[in-house]
């Protein structure tokens, strides 16, 4: 092992702070996703690992050493860190000691394949980025084939979204498109069925037949949808509520109407 860094005057640990910033993101093409679990998806799911940054000190897995191991090997490089510096620059408290510099993968509708038996879900305009991190990582919990980000939505790598994410960024394909009309002609291309969410809908999220090709699409935090989407939309659902809540948390929302999806096609 080579000595460890524990300068915050490292170029690499300035790099790694920097990679908080989206402009910096956006021009190295890279992101930073911390913890054992994260890396090992981000491993398997065939992302490329640019730096593997480690702290020895604070890793207490025997997978994560064996994981290490295996990636230097592979010829990936590794850096060490003094436990008090990657404590100081992690993004997580009680931090486990791994994280790494990932680099970003672009997709788009052209590149992805789709079945009649799928599921997606378009966010329009989510700026939220804890809300579309727990959308991925309910998105892949709940078996929907991919999202697509319309509109000025967060970034999907923001430390906050990748976090949330909990490693299902590296196994559910998101795909950005910002305007709204090509990916209207992509669905309707597809012979994909576009779900609208409105709390005005007459049909519940219960009653609705989930079981043809759909994508749900659902709206920004504070506004829903516009006027101009939901006219796009085949149809549109409302999930029932009482009380004095006006709205639903989107990412739960989201996940409401993912598995009501799920329950239909699997029962």
């Amino acid at each position: 092992m080579t000595d460890l860094i524990s300068s915050t005057a490292n170029p690499l640990v300035k790099r790694i702070r920097a990679l908080t910033d989206k402009r910096a993101r956006k021009r190295e093409g890279a992101f930073v996703v911390e913890g054992h679990q994260p890396v090992w998806r981000a491993v398997q799911g065939g992302w490329e690992i640019d730096t593997l940054i480690v702290a020895p000190d604070l890793v207490r897995n025997p997978a994560a050493f064996e994981m290490i191991e295996d990636l230097s090997a592979a010829g990936v490089r590794v850096a060490y860190l003094s436990s008090d510096l990657f404590a100081r620059i992690s993004e997580r408290d009680g931090p486990a000691g791994i994280m790494a510099i990932v680099q970003q993968q672009q997709r788009s509708l052209a590149s992805v394949s789709v079945t009649r038996d799928q599921t997606w879900v378009i966010l329009h305009r989510v700026h939220n980025p804890g809300n579309l991190g727990t959308s991925i990582r309910t998105a892949d919990a709940a078996g929907i084939a991919g999202i697509v980000l319309c509109g000025d939505c967060a970034d999907i790598y923001d430390p906050v979204a990748v976090k949330a994410s909990m490693g299902s960024i590296f196994a559910v394909p998101v795909i950005i498109e910002r305007e709204f009309d090509t990916v209207r002609a992509w669905v309707t291309e597809q012979g994909i069925q576009l779900v609208g969410t409105s709390g005005y809908a007459e049909a519940s999220h219960w009653d609705f037949d989930w079981n043809a090709p759909q994508a749900i699409v659902l709206g920004n935090e504070g506004d829903g949808l516009p006027d101009e989407v939901l006219n796009d939309c085949d149809s549109t659902v409302r999930i029932p509520m009482t009380g004095t809540v006006e709205s639903l948390n989107l990412g739960v929302a989201a996940a409401i109407l993912m598995y009501e999806s799920r329950r239909q096609r699997f029962n």
